[in-house]
């Protein structure tokens, strides 16, 4: 029988040679992309333990503020520094850069991250893209999600799995199978993720946290998207829309709204649901998700965006009917190629 919690051979080289840069006493800045979800605050959480655990000064530097939604995976022994961000990554050793494929994706901190003299490591399981933030990187897009790669790295280095490590890796695998049912849902992710059972995660506490602690406002916000609900049954595509301010109106933050594109998704007959959000300033953020073998990471390029194939998203300038249009046209083209 197949032992699914071994670390293969190209993944543990992969970590084996990034280990070299984890040396007692270095000062370490870890990072994740704009807007955090949970598997790159997950990935994050728990990478922290390992690399304090290992004798190192580590803080988190993010571009975008820590979402309050995986605030309870922060405390002191887990340090943000995010709201220094630049000047922060000036001052350390190393940066380990995680869940991102483009550099593009630290938003303000890019630039900064190009320049850096330090050593860089990436640890990411999405598809590469021309402008990595380092070539030094332990990357498989067969890994359900970064957490699982932190997972291995723990392993290969033969960290204690402590609870709270747990704890971080789950958030990390739930949140970016969803919930377990997504394609990228492996048997090796499901032993991954009964070890973290087995180390002192509570499941209910878990889908408590994550999936059933949302404002009211979500729900009002969501009623008014459902209201925009268009479906196109001839090529399998359906969309929602918010419209510019609409979120804080409600009292809400980017992170509330993570998730709402599943729901055009759910329409039966789909291969393509978009999300259009309108963030003003003639800014529309898009999210794609697809079933079957439509793969919106492909689609997504064409708007300069990327991700997974089957969940992606790009920021495309325009007004949100103007870039309805657009997109939905496109993807008529696209899917219509199928």
């Amino acid at each position: 029988m197949v032992d699914l919690l071994t670390v293969s051979k190209e993944r543990r080289e992969s970590i084996e040679r990034l280990a070299r840069e984890f040396r007692a006493g270095r000062s370490v800045a870890i990072s994740t992309h704009i807007n955090a979800d949970g598997d790159g605050c997950g990935s994050e959480a728990a990478l922290a333990r390992i690399l304090t655990a290992m004798g190192m000064s580590v803080r988190i530097v993010n571009p975008t503020p820590w979402p309050d939604t995986y605030e309870f995976l922060l405390d002191p022994d887990v340090v943000d520094a995010s709201p220094e961000g630049s000047s922060a990554l000036r001052k350390v050793d190393l940066l380990v850069v995680l869940d991102i494929s483009d550099v593009k994706r630290l938003g303000n901190l890019a630039d900064t991250v190009r320049s850096l003299k330090i050593p860089k490591i990436v640890i990411d399981h999405h598809i590469p893209s021309d402008e990595p933030p380092s070539d030094q990187m332990l990357a498989d897009t067969a890994a359900c999600a970064t957490g699982e790669l932190i997972y291995d790295l723990a392993t290969v280095l033969g960290a204690e799995l402590t609870p709270k490590m747990a704890v971080a890796l789950y958030v990390a695998i739930l949140t970016d199978t969803g919930g377990f049912r997504f394609s990228n849902t492996s048997a090796r992710c499901l032993a991954v993720a009964s070890q973290l059972l087995a180390a002192g995660v509570e499941p209910e506490e878990m889908y408590r946290r994550l999936y059933a602690s949302h404002p009211i406002g979500r729900l009002h916000l969501l009623r008014d998207a459902l209201a925009t609900l268009e479906v196109d049954p001839a090529y399998g595509i359906s969309w929602i829309s918010v419209a510019a301010g609409a979120a804080e109106e409600y009292g809400l933050k980017s992170e509330d709204l993570e998730g709402l594109a599943e729901h055009p998704r759910s329409v039966g007959g789909t291969r393509m649901a978009i999300f259009f959000r309108d963030l003003g300033h003639g800014k529309i953020k898009v999210s794609f998700r697809s079933t079957g073998a439509v793969d919106v990471n492909e689609f997504a390029r064409q708007f300069a965006g990327g991700g997974h194939a089957k969940a992606s998203g790009a920021l495309i300038p325009g007004t949100i009917d103007e870039v309805r249009h657009t997109v939905v046209n496109a993807a008529r083209e696209f899917v219509g190629k199928l």
